[in-house]
């Protein structure tokens, strides 16, 4: 009885508390945004993207993201509860799923998704790792939905980085930052998995050092 008034409490109250904590430190971050230009060009259009982004750099990647609306792909763990909750305080939905966990239902439901017009978002690397290694899922997912990959990343001046797999990010208030969108990425029509998976990755880590350089230059370093 009391571990499920416990859990009724922590899913209720946790994450609004999480949205309260994410608002007012991206509110005191002076974030810099670079690269938007061709991703507004596409929603402008009426297309919509995979937007893709490293593991670690999730926590404010919600008030970075300024479309029309997405659907995030989230692991169906209790803590992938607690995000989802406070995701959807965002206004951003989610797909519940991960490579070890009601994966095929997940991807099926990204498909279905695909032909509506939200974008979707998702983290290759994750849930597990290895750390910043595109998996197949995402690489799939482009090749069948025909939608453009679209790398994101974000850098900050001051934070913490946990002991976990991916080294994950927790900027400090009032930290510079940079968000950073790379080129849209199609996957071609013939090519090799494998081929689209090494121009992702490339593509990835190239956008990744873009936030970080972008940071640098306005004389502070990445943590």
């Amino acid at each position: 009885m009391f571990k499920k008034v416990k859990e009724k409490l922590l899913f209720g109250l946790a994450p609004l508390a999480a949205f309260g904590v994410i608002r007012l430190l991206s509110w005191s971050i002076r974030a810099e945004v670079v690269g938007e230009g061709e991703l507004h060009s596409l929603w402008k259009k009426g297309d919509r993207v995979i937007l893709a982004f490293w593991h670690d750099q999730l926590l404010l990647m919600a008030p970075g993201y300024r479309g029309p609306g997405s659907k995030i792909l989230i692991s169906p763990s209790k803590d992938g509860e607690l995000i989802a909750r406070t995701m959807a305080y965002f206004g951003q939905g989610a797909v519940r799923g991960s490579s070890s966990r009601g994966g095929r239902s997940a991807f099926r439901h990204l498909l279905a998704l695909g032909k509506e017009p939200i974008d979707l978002v998702i983290t290759p690397d994750g849930p597990k790792g290895p750390r910043h290694e595109v998996k197949e899922g995402v690489v799939q997912l482009a090749r069948l939905t025909g939608r453009p990959v679209v790398p994101m990343a974000f850098a900050a001046s001051r934070g913490h980085r946990f002991a976990s797999w991916d080294r994950f990010l927790l900027p400090y208030p009032f930290a510079c930052g940079v968000y950073a969108f790379g080129p849209p990425l199609e996957f071609q029509k013939g090519e090799d998995a494998g081929a689209f998976r090494h121009r992702l990755q490339q593509a990835m880590d190239e956008n990744d050092l873009r936030a970080r350089t972008r940071l640098e230059s306005r004389g502070v370093s990445a943590v």
